[in-house]
């Protein structure tokens, strides 16, 4: 059953008009009158709705039922991810989404290839909050992870930690991910993972000095695209939700 998102209140035996961008989507998909779609609106559940009327440009359904079911980690997962160039933070967003995380923070640091500030930093923060809509229809989770607009990593440093454990991911510490999930009871976590090069030597002083713990990945170096989403399953993986 085709799964969209629709921001807007939902109760069983309304009618209501889809948002354009579904309406779009059902056109696309060849729907018809009738036809059973799963609508979520970010704030707990799902809801079964019927195709009542279908135009070029708009589409509507009447909601017939709604389910508690919920895809969420036991625990909140924030990934504080440097902007890597092109693409790839597309497919960090997504492939995070699906594995579960509940927060991105894009931040810019001394090694950072992408600069983004202004208009187009706004753009691509509402591009990546498409992602995460996209993402979260296609794998089945009804609340949507957040994305931070786009901030630098000593800003972000210096703000309050307000509860959640600082994990930074460094090819030069002793201690691996896995085994201190092993010993770790779960609990929220922000995960910072570097851009293209990492973070530089006094970034990441800076962060084991305001509280951050320091662990590997293992004996290879893995790029930035990779080494969030492995320490993301590997956190799901240990305290369950995988």
């Amino acid at each position: 059953m085709p799964r969209f998102f629709c921001p807007q209140p939902l109760a069983i035996g309304q009618i209501i008009s889809l948002p354009d961008a579904v309406a779009h989507h059902v056109q696309v998909l060849r729907l018809a009158q009738g036809d059973l779609v799963t609508l979520f609106n970010g704030e707990g559940g799902e809801y079964t709705a019927a195709l009542t009327e279908l135009g070029r440009r708009a589409a509507s359904a009447e909601v017939r039922g709604h389910a508690p079911r919920e895809a969420e980690l036991p625990f909140a997962l924030t990934l504080v991810q440097g902007v890597p160039e092109g693409s790839k933070m597309d497919w960090i967003v997504e492939k995070a989404v699906e594995l579960g995380v509940t927060a991105i923070v894009p931040l810019t640091a001394r090694r950072s290839v992408v600069r983004l500030s202004g208009e187009r930093a706004e753009k691509r923060l509402a591009h990546w909050q498409g992602v995460v809509v996209s993402a979260s229809e296609q794998c089945g989770r009804n609340r949507l992870a957040t994305v931070a607009p786009v901030q630098e990593f000593n800003r972000w440093l210096a703000a309050p930690a307000n509860g959640p454990r600082r994990i930074l991911l460094s090819p030069r510490a002793e201690q691996s991910l896995a085994q201190w999930a092993r010993d770790t009871p779960p609990h929220a976590v922000d995960l910072l993972v570097g851009p293209e090069g990492g973070y530089s030597d006094e970034e990441e002083a800076a962060a084991i000095a305001a509280g951050a713990v320091s662990l590997s990945m293992g004996p290879r170096v893995l790029r930035t695209e990779t080494a969030g989403l492995a320490a993301l399953a590997i956190l799901a993986a240990a305290w369950g939700g995988m």
